[in-house]
């Protein structure tokens, strides 16, 4: 699909941001790990603008700059060819190092006028950046991801955005590149609200699951079959689907997949939410629980559907 036919999917509704999208003649994207790579390599062969990217290791440089990417050693070199820049990094920490960092986006003083954070951020936090970046000119909107990494890959994942009509019409033509499905969550931390309650109750459902075929398993039922007939009622899902069917069932749990630390720190921040929203997630709170005893056990670097190793060495 080119990008014209991406824009017209958007449907007639969109904001004056795409009217005014003459003032956006160069892209970015700062952050080529796992999700980030697959993501920027759409962004590069789908939008008719140039991508300057750059990531501290070279490896994802070098195959993204083979297909069309203009590389940058530097973050300040990126601020100085984009107009609108894409961040996809391990967390809100990186987020603020590479907004406000030493030779960072504000220090660098560029062409850049909107960062799109992709990034799993804080809320409080991404409302703050969104704040000091005003200061500087710089529109800082959010747009975490949901789904897999073939997702990625495909360019269908699920973009939960935050930021006014006008700055959501803008970049959501070049969010299509890379999503199918983009929701307009509200103002600014929306997106990230939608983002982490997501993750939150796939872990939550995941830790289920591993418990349902433990149990399962030590009562004598397949758990291939104890899911697949699972899936053909109300107990469907796509976390039965996907972790459940091809990661719980074969005990397979690949590094290269959403690790148990990156869950752990995912379900943290949407229990600082319920927190600040004065919520006893007393659910939530077991599924960190298994997980930090998860990642403490030396599952840490693994996928997380892994807690199922110490829910079954666990039994009486």
């Amino acid at each position: 699909m080119d990008f014209a036919a991406l824009i017209d999917r958007q449907g007639p509704n969109i904001s004056q941001g795409v009217r005014d999208m003459k003032a956006i003649g160069s892209l970015g994207f700062i952050g080529l790990g796992v999700m980030g790579e697959p993501m920027c390599a759409n962004l590069v062969r789908k939008s008719p603008l140039p991508v300057t990217g750059t990531d501290l290791k070279r490896e994802p440089m070098e195959r993204l700059t083979a297909i069309g990417l203009k590389p940058a050693d530097t973050i300040a070199g990126v601020a100085r060819a984009a107009d609108v820049i894409f961040l996809s990094l391990p967390s809100g920490a990186q987020v603020e190092e590479v907004c406000f960092g030493l030779g960072g986006i504000a220090a660098a003083k560029g062409r850049v006028h909107t960062v799109v954070d992709m990034s799993t951020s804080p809320v409080k936090l991404t409302r703050e950046l969104a704040e000091r970046m005003a200061a500087h000119g710089i529109t800082f909107v959010d747009a975490p991801v949901a789904r897999m990494r073939q997702a990625a890959k495909d360019g269908t994942l699920s973009i939960m955005v935050g930021g006014t009509p006008e700055e959501f019409g803008a970049v959501r033509p070049f969010l299509a590149t890379m999503g199918t499905d983009i929701t307009h969550c509200g103002g600014i931390g929306s997106g990230q609200v939608v983002k982490v309650l997501n993750n939150m109750v796939v872990f939550m459902t995941v830790n289920a699951l591993a418990e349902a075929l433990a149990i399962g398993r030590a009562a004598g039922v397949d758990g291939a079959l104890l899911f697949d007939v699972m899936s053909k009622g109300s107990a469907d899902s796509f976390a039965l689907r996907t972790p459940g069917l091809k990661s719980l069932v074969p005990d397979t749990f690949p590094e290269q997949t959403f690790p148990t630390d990156y869950a752990i720190k995912d379900i943290k921040l949407a229990l600082e939410l319920a927190s600040q929203g004065g919520i006893d997630a007393q659910a939530a709170k077991h599924t960190r629980e298994m997980l930090e005893a998860t990642s403490k056990a030396g599952y840490g670097r693994a996928y997380y559907p892994a807690m199922i190793r110490l829910i079954e060495a666990t039994k009486v």
